[in-house]
């Protein structure tokens, strides 16, 4: 846990910090996995502490993740009077822009706050001003926002595959394949924790189709072992050793003694039981 919720915690009594330092933790690790699972958590631990920052915080971020933007904006918005920080201004606007209102997330983006911001900060603050000009159509105006010198710094910040994937994307949305493609395949270059699907999306332009292995070999496992059974399927329907005799030959055969059978009592050679006995 960072340290400075841990000395937030402080203010609260030991059984109590604990328990809300518990559900914090869980907030961080379900958050990307698992959101709504992060957001049960994030509910409890304002149940027992709604008065601290970072509960107040975590509960932002975990109704972001759910898409409750209205919540999350006004959890932001407690979190914020109670530290008095900016930090958290740029994902504030997102949340406007998840409401349907991209004008507000630009005037946001306007605003003396976003001067305060780290370089970070204000990187994040760029990305949500693209996607407002995006949400209003404005695809030309979204390009031009992302055209700045963290976007043409040769360094790799943790940042720069996201501004650089937000770029190509923006220009592949415009029509300019070329361009897209190239920064698609920058944006790969400095995606060292795959944060971003900047790979496949390069692939696709590039006409690549990945194939999975595993699943083709679950497949083929699949057909063996149906062809395994309808052998043996056929295997049991035929007996071996025992010889099949046609309808026709048994019906040929009975027909030839039937005809003898005649032939013989009209001649006379063939006697019946009762002759004999009274011999």
């Amino acid at each position: 846990m960072d340290k400075d919720v841990r000395q937030e915690l402080q203010s609260l009594p030991k059984t109590l910090a604990e328990d809300v330092a518990k559900n914090l933790v869980m907030v961080a690790r379900l958050l990307d996995e698992d959101p709504e699972g992060a957001y049960g958590y994030s509910k409890v631990a304002l149940r027992l502490a709604s008065r601290v920052a970072a509960v107040r915080e975590a509960a932002g971020f975990a109704a972001y993740a759910t898409q409750k933007y209205a919540e999350a904006l006004g959890e932001f918005r407690a979190a914020r009077r109670m530290t008095g920080t900016v930090e958290l201004w740029p994902v504030m606007a997102d949340c406007e822009r998840g409401l349907g209102r991209p004008e507000k997330a630009l005037d946001m983006a306007g605003a003396p706050e976003v001067h305060k911001l780290d370089k970070a900060g204000q990187v994040e603050m760029r990305l949500v001003a693209a996607g407002a000009r995006r949400d209003m159509g404005q695809l030309d105006a979204a390009i031009v926002t992302l055209q700045s010198p963290e976007l043409a710094s040769q360094s790799v910040q943790p940042w720069t595959a996201r501004l650089r994937y937000a770029y190509a994307d923006a220009l592949l949305a415009a029509g300019r394949e070329r361009e897209a493609r190239e920064w698609f395949a920058k944006a790969v270059e400095a995606d060292r924790d795959s944060s971003t699907d900047a790979s496949d999306r390069l692939a696709e332009l590039d006409g690549v189709e990945f194939v999975d292995a595993l699943a083709e070999e679950e497949t083929s496992g699949v057909e063996d072992a149906e062809e395994a059974a309808e052998v043996d399927e056929a295997d049991e329907a035929e007996e071996p050793g025992k010889p099949v005799e046609s309808t026709e030959a048994v019906e040929s055969t009975e027909a030839i003694e039937s005809t003898e059978a005649v032939e013989s009592d009209e001649s006379g050679h063939v006697a019946s039981p009762e002759a004999g006995d009274k011999d």
